[in-house]
């Protein structure tokens, strides 16, 4: 499956029992007791969605989203909280929640939630946000640090791929297989040379290096 949720709840029993079940279910996890590095957190990983506590220390997560959403972050967000009251549930919608389940939940309702959202927010996820990388899927466009970059349709996917899995050693074959779909009549200088292009246009000054290469085994997006 390989999709990465991150957990926000300051009740340990809680975080630990999501964890559990959601890796059971074959996501991989990232669990919070706070917000303290929710951002650091979305910017460096590939986050397919956020369950997210209301009642925590040093601000209400509804109004942590609320901010995220300000900022331009568009990761799915499922509230798992005490909080249920019409008006609560109303108040995390309007702060830009995507779903809204109250405690004490059951855990198949809250792996058939995950899952039908997941299944929904990852048909087309309208942008992708890396570090300061962002991608638009309306216009199949990048931009860096704001400004627009322009790449052929195999750079596209290439970035792509990388993006999805960042700090994950891609062996060329793997990547011939996802981005080429061909292992078979390509050889692996063709992911060399793919790559430098690919380099040379979204950080042509060699400041930044988003990807390396690791002698003999492939490269990791970082």
């Amino acid at each position: 499956m390989n999709k990465t949720i991150l957990i926000v709840d300051d009740e340990e029993d809680i975080l630990d029992l999501m964890d559990y079940t959601l890796v059971s279910e074959g996501y991989d996890t990232i669990t919070c007791i706070d917000t303290s590095n929710v951002k650091d957190i979305l910017d460096e990983e590939n986050i397919s969605l956020i369950l997210m506590d209301r009642n925590l220390p040093g601000i209400e997560g509804s109004l942590f989203i609320e901010s995220l959403r300000n900022e331009g972050y568009s990761h799915p967000v499922i509230y798992i909280t005490a909080k249920d009251l019409s008006q609560d549930i109303v108040e995390g919608f309007d702060r830009g929640g995507d779903d809204y389940i109250t405690k004490p939940f059951n855990i198949n309702e809250l792996k058939a939630r995950v899952n039908a959202m997941i299944r929904r927010t990852n048909k087309i996820q309208d942008v992708i946000k890396y570090k300061d990388i962002i991608y638009h899927h309306v216009n199949k466009s990048f931009s860096i640090d704001g400004e627009s970059i322009k790449l052929t349709n195999l750079e596209t996917e290439l970035l792509l791929e990388f993006i999805k899995n960042p700090n994950i050693l891609l062996s060329r074959d793997v990547l011939l297989e996802r981005v080429w779909g061909d292992t078979q009549n390509r050889q692996a200088k063709t992911v060399n040379v793919a790559i430098k292009r690919l380099k040379e246009n979204i950080d042509p000054k060699g400041l930044k290096n988003y990807i390396q290469a690791i002698r003999g085994e492939g490269y990791i997006f970082c």
